[in-house]
Formats: structure tokens, C-alpha cells, sequence
């Protein structure tokens, strides 16, 4: 009896010590601290996208090119830039393009070179379309030797439209 009796007071002792960790205060795991800023988002525009491949691939033919062919997982990533931009997760810009880069190659066969053009503040595809073909760059990017490509178009909360095109051969 003396033995069941011990057992009984092991087991409140061990009760005892498990609800008072219970009521601690603290949490268990420590949180990540809220970030300051607002969350933004954004919406992605097919139609423009769809609208600048058609610009681009024009102007390739009147330049005696091959037309460009659109890919899922380029368009994925150039979406994925895009929004990242408009959401401000990122600054304007090739931020991530090796990244980029390298995963395309990894998940295309034969990939080998890769180029990036992205733009804000056009309010439309003719209009981005026309200030890439008037920059040197991004120009030479359009007409280069590629083969693949994947657009990208993000509008913020302020309408502000975000333009990604990745080249990829």
C-alpha cells in the first residue's frame, strides 16, 4: 500500500509541474516581430501580357526574326518578379536575376542564356512595348537570339502597372 501511495504522489507532484508550465506567460516558441509597413498587394494582368507578346513578337517580324514562344515556367518567374515589385517585397529592378537565371536553366533542357526587361509606369502595352524599344538594352534583348519567354504584368493598389520579361535560349 505504501508503494501505490508514493506512485500517487509522484504522479500529483508530476501533474503539478506539467500545469504550471501550462500557465507560463511566455509563449513557447518566440514570434517574428510584425513588420512596420502595411501589407500591399497586387493583381496580375493576363490580357496585357498576352497583349505585349504580340508587340514584341510583331516587331521581331518585321525584323526578319523568329517569333518568340511563351513557357509556363518563365512566365511563372516573370509573374512572380513582377508581383514581388508591386508588392514592394522587392525594390524596382534585376533584383534576383541570377536566382532567376539559374532556375530557369535548371528547369528548362538546353537553356543556356537568359535576359530580363522590366519597366513601371506605362499605363499599357503599346506603351512599354515603345519605351523598351527605345532603350538600347531592352532592345537588344527583344531582338536577340532567343527562342522562349515568359511576361509578367502586376497592378498595385494605386494602379501603378509593373512589366517583367524574361528571354531565355
Amino acid at each position: 500500500m505504501k508503494g501505490s501511495y508514493v506512485s500517487v504522489v509522484f504522479c500529483l507532484f508530476v501533474l503539478a509541474v506539467t500545469l504550471s508550465f501550462c500557465s507560463e506567460s511566455k509563449p513557447a516558441v518566440k514570434s517574428r516581430p510584425s513588420p512596420a509597413r502595411a501589407e500591399v498587394t497586387a493583381n496580375v494582368a493576363p490580357a496585357i501580357e498576352e497583349a505585349i507578346l504580340n508587340l514584341i513578337n510583331k516587331h521581331r517580324k518585321k525584323k526578319g526574326l523568329a517569333p518568340l514562344e511563351s513557357n509556363f515556367i518563365i512566365t511563372s518567374e516573370a509573374r512572380r518578379h513582377t508581383m514581388e515589385m508591386a508588392t514592394r517585397r522587392v525594390p524596382f529592378g534585376h533584383n534576383g536575376i541570377a536566382y532567376r537565371s539559374k532556375f530557369i536553366r535548371t528547369k528548362i533542357p538546353g537553356v543556356n542564356a537568359v535576359a530580363e526587361n522590366v519597366a513601371y509606369g506605362s499605363q499599357s502595352a503599346e506603351g512599354v512595348v515603345a519605351g523598351w524599344l527605345n532603350s538600347a538594352g531592352h532592345k537588344k534583348n527583344i531582338e536577340g537570339k532567343y527562342r522562349i519567354t515568359g511576361i509578367g504584368v502586376a497592378r498595385d493598389v494605386k494602379s501603378q502597372l509593373y512589366f517583367t520579361q524574361i528571354f531565355a535560349d
